[in-house]
């Protein structure tokens, strides 16, 4: 018997559709690539380049963790997590292991396009890095800063940002308290420092 050429040419269209629909489905259902921090041989981090296309925490507008009497320029700071390390996070409450938080610095402005108030964000200025990586770190986390694409060493233990982040970090030494999406988390989860509780009571005190 003789197969209808038409109805042959149907199913033959149909079986490629169908193989096409199950390749497609199959290359979205790979979980993406594992993003984790990338150390040159002599230990420097490489600028992860993909950071944009990662989870938007919050931004600040003039932030500064010192005092300071000097006028400086005015910054926006947008932050960004890895999409792991926030899947992680909305689940357990705090960070895990390779974790990378970036800070993008860039130059808040006034005057620009129609703009009549208030500021907007221009040209980038640096750009933060704090990674947990408890193989690789005394204490678990470590800080490295960028002033473009080059691979950066680690920011000296010296400096005051550690003792900053130690002391007045809400979860696992990270300024949770600034990120209004994940603060609710962690306290639901009760895993703010208890740093950052006493001085949560203090300030409440004084009000």
């Amino acid at each position: 018997m003789v197969a209808n050429p038409r109805k042959a040419w149907i199913a033959a269209s149909f079986c490629s559709v169908a193989a096409s629909t199950f390749v497609v489905w199959i290359a979205q259902a790979q979980p993406s690539a594992s993003v984790a921090p990338v150390y040159t041989a002599d230990g420097r981090l490489e600028f992860p380049k993909a950071y944009r296309t990662w989870i938007y925490l919050s931004s600040g507008l003039d932030m500064s963790y010192l005092p300071s009497t000097t006028a400086r320029m005015s910054t926006f700071g947008n932050v960004f997590v890895n999409r792991e390390a926030h899947d992680a996070f909305l689940k357990n409450g705090t960070w895990p292991d390779k974790t990378v938080l970036v800070l993008e610095v860039r130059k808040a402005e006034e005057n620009g396009s129609i703009n009549k108030s208030g500021r907007f964000q221009s040209e980038g200025i640096r750009t933060e890095v704090h990674v947990k990586d408890t193989a690789r770190f005394n204490g678990g986390w470590a800080f490295f800063a960028y002033s473009d694409e080059t691979p950066a060493q680690m920011i000296p233990r010296s400096a005051n940002c550690y003792s900053c982040h130690q002391e007045n970090g809400a979860v696992d030494t990270t300024f949770v308290q600034f990120y209004p999406t994940l603060l609710p988390i962690a306290r639901a989860k009760k895993t703010l420092s208890t740093g950052y509780l006493a001085g949560e009571a203090s300030s409440a005190a004084r009000k």
